[in-house]
């Protein structure tokens, strides 16, 4: 379980296809303090390390996060947004993001809003019912409030801080990026017999 607050920008650094893909994600993060099986959100999937090496580590990537998430457009270099999973008594300063990517948005534009900017996303059908203005998304593993709804469009504010520190001042119209709806969101769909 993560918040959607940003601890590390890691990047691809090598690809191995196997049965799974095994991907080597280099980081900033004192690896002497993740242990093996420790879950960490890239770019808001939740993986799980296989392995540490210096100033890196391994994750194995299956077939359906690979369908389901923007993994399979991961090459060497790309950034990465990293989070590390919660710890009781740490600060939910995001909203709960459980890494389980719903699906895949695509940047539709983004345009200069005083000091900020709004981006304008365009979600899969499936999903935009979940989507509501001041609800909670994750995006890329970012937890971000929805400002407003247009069917499958939807916008949200990112301020100069958020762009700065997240993998948001690299990306543009066009780009492909992982959606997790809120949690919320999904129980209530559960109850009323609409699931995702």
């Amino acid at each position: 379980m993560f918040t959607g607050i940003i601890t590390d920008i890691g990047r691809v650094a090598a690809i191995e296809r196997r049965g799974d893909l095994r991907l080597t994600i280099e980081t900033g993060f004192d690896l002497e303090q993740v242990p093996l099986g420790a879950s960490i959100a890239s770019n808001g999937v939740c993986l799980t390390v296989v392995e540490k090496l210096s100033g890196a580590y391994r994750v194995d990537v299956s077939a359906e996060t690979v369908a389901k998430t923007t993994a399979g457009d991961w090459a060497v270099g790309t950034p990465l947004n990293l989070e590390r999973s919660l710890k009781l008594g740490d600060e939910l300063g995001g909203h709960l993001v459980y890494g389980h990517v719903d699906g895949v948005a695509e940047v539709l534009s983004m345009t200069p809003e005083g000091d900020s900017h709004r981006w304008r996303f365009r979600a899969p059908d499936s999903l935009a019912r979940f989507i509501a203005p001041k609800g909670s998304v994750a995006l890329n593993g970012v937890s971000l409030t929805v400002n407003e709804v247009d069917g499958a469009v939807f916008g949200i504010n990112i301020i100069p801080h958020t762009a700065e520190k997240t993998t948001f001042g690299r990306l543009g119209p066009g780009a492909r990026v992982n959606l997790e709806v809120d949690m919320l969101a999904r129980y209530v769909a559960r109850l009323t017999g609409k699931d995702l």
